[in-house]
């Protein structure tokens, strides 16, 4: 299959008894997932410096 033979467990134990509806979900909110923690990791810095700017005006 031109994988490793730990790649093929590790796909084993997570997929194990899902049908194929429901292994595309789990990926498709795997990356929504991911998009998310993106946008909050990029926010975050500027809620940051926004809250420093508003605590120094007041």
């Amino acid at each position: 299959m031109a994988i490793a033979e730990q790649t093929f467990y590790r796909w084993k134990k997570i997929y194990a008894g899902l049908e194929p509806s429901q292994a595309r979900e789990l990926k498709q909110l795997k990356e929504e997932n991911t998009k998310l923690k993106r946008l909050v990791a990029d926010l975050s810095p500027d809620k940051v410096m926004l809250q420093d700017v508003l605590g120094k005006k007041w």
